[in-house]
């Protein structure tokens, strides 16, 4: 759940307020008895204690007066944090009546519940996401990297981790897919029991010769949390394995486009395609729309030859066709790969893509990774499993409305402005979790109130409505626009001393 707060003073002032943590709740419930948090759906706070902050002009021995008169123990001073005390609860009072007093006794600026608190990031256990070497995941700066030059990928898997019903398949040099961080991963065939298919020869045996294909497999989904090697950007997701290339990493227009179809009549959801060509093939423009009118998600690596695609085009990222999604990488100093190419037209976004770890195809333990390996590749695996996670969250939405969400959660990048369309590198968080906020309309005095509310395409917000930051009453109910936003008026009659606003999202 999001939201945001407006207050609207006296005189109709507008002020916002930052919606730390503790706005994030709907109207609370209290019980007693326990000093243990209480919960009201998202709502967490202690039931024995308050937070208070006096007055400027209030002496602290009035104050501490107020405070004997109502059986109110002090338990922490912070004079230096704007006067801030912790107030126990005495018995026979509750949380909700204790704030009202101190809020209507005119002594303090604020009193409000004590709020639980907790760590805001999923971390998995694989030993490397712990360790710091998939650092495109999480990047706090390990090996000379630049602070949070990833696709905040904790903070996104709060929001969630498994897209375990969505089938992507990865058209490259096949998957290891016995391998302890792919196996439980992989599609299962229900006619023959394989795991994808090789058009190379012509059977269900897409075991990879090269090792392309599992590094590619274990980025977009290495099983994550099961205490081995690498996580995956979704920890469950159906890989099915179609080799078109050969233990050489070539291959032809032909077997590619077998792999397509074998993907498309399968009920493959996207497709990863972590290769290029600088040649146009009508034939696999032709395939690629024919997935399209299916539905499916065409995820292409932009190529490595450090070129401006939009003037030396590489297929199939440069293919016209709307459900084409072409990635460029960056380092771990939010820098384009050395070897990437852009285009401000033919490349959509960005993903990390350079000093790669991930499963290989040598053993069923195998893991692989070097400062030169690196390119789009390994960007597009990204991409694939962010779409993967977006598919299952936002299951009503069609290809078009999952691909226009994640490329307006971009992060903007000084090093991609004018390289791609979005100017962007991937983030799972703003694509799963778009942040919600409230913008103040000008009005005349007097007035009516009215404000612009963003959340993301097609949102359900609830607009919510309070006078003292806990009696939260809702008062409009609106989806935002293709383009994220919806306007609202309160029209309510009538200058209150303050009046509080936030809106709220459950997606």
């Amino acid at each position: 759940m999001a939201s945001h707060l407006m207050r609207r003073p006296a005189g109709w002032l507008i002020a916002v307020w930052f919606a730390f943590g503790l706005w994030l709740a709907p109207l609370m419930t209290q019980t007693s008895g326990s000093e243990s948090p209480s919960v009201a759906g998202t709502a967490a706070y202690r039931q024995d204690r308050i937070l208070i902050q006096r007055k400027a002009r209030v002496s602290p021995s009035v104050l501490a007066d107020f405070h004997a008169a109502r059986r109110g123990e002090v338990l922490r001073s912070f004079e230096g944090l704007g006067r801030l005390q912790v107030v126990r609860v005495p018995a026979g009072e509750t949380v909700h009546s204790l704030v009202a007093k101190y809020q209507q006794s005119g002594m303090v600026e604020f009193a409000e519940p004590d709020y639980a608190v907790h760590a805001a990031a999923t971390t998995p256990n694989d030993p490397k996401f712990l360790d710091g070497t998939l650092w495109g995941l999480h990047n706090i700066g390990q090996s000379g990297g630049a602070m949070d030059a990833d696709i905040d990928a904790p903070e996104g898997w709060d929001v969630l981790t498994s897209a375990s019903d969505i089938v992507v398949a990865v058209l490259d040099t096949g998957v290891r897919y016995t391998h302890e961080d792919l196996a439980a991963n992989m599609w299962v065939n229900p006619n023959d029991g394989g795991h994808g298919f090789n058009a190379l020869t012509g059977t269900n045996n897409p075991q990879d010769d090269q090792g392309h294909g599992s590094l590619v497999s274990g980025t977009l989904g290495g099983v994550g949390n099961n205490g081995k090697g690498v996580a995956g950007v979704a920890w469950r997701v159906q890989i099915m394995a179609c080799k078109c290339l050969d233990s050489a990493g070539n291959g032809n227009d032909s077997d590619v486009i077998e792999c397509i179809d074998y993907a498309r009549t399968n009920g493959v959801r996207i497709i990863n395609a972590s290769l290029d060509s600088p040649t146009y093939s009508q034939a696999m423009s032709n395939a690629i729309y024919s997935v399209r009118e299916a539905g499916i998600i065409f995820i292409a690596s932009a190529g490595n030859t450090s070129a401006n695609i939009d003037l030396n085009p590489r297929y199939p990222s440069c293919y016209e066709i709307d459900n084409i999604v072409s990635v460029a990488y960056t380092t771990p100093s939010d820098t384009l790969g050395s070897f990437s190419n852009y285009g401000a037209t033919n490349v959509d976004l960005a993903a990390p893509g350079a000093a790669v770890y991930s499963t290989f195809f040598t053993a069923d333990n195998a893991y692989l990774g070097a400062s030169v390996i690196q390119g789009t590749s390994f960007a597009a695996p990204y991409v694939a499993g962010t779409f993967a996670l977006m598919l299952t969250k936002y299951r009503s939405e069609n290809y078009q409305d999952i691909i226009s969400r994640v490329l307006n959660a971009t992060d903007p990048l000084p090093a991609l402005s004018g390289k791609c369309v979005t100017g962007g590198r991937l983030n799972l968080r703003k694509a799963l979790s778009p942040p919600i906020s409230l913008t103040a309309i000008a009005a005349s005095s007097g007035g009516p109130f009215s404000f612009r509310v963003f959340g993301g395409p097609n949102r359900t917000c609830v607009i919510e409505r309070a006078g003292d930051l806990t009696n939260w009453e809702p008062i409009h109910t609106n989806t935002t626009s293709a383009a994220g936003t919806f306007d609202f008026t309160d029209s309510q009659p009538g200058i209150p001393a303050q009046r509080f606003y936030r809106a709220v999202s459950t997606l």
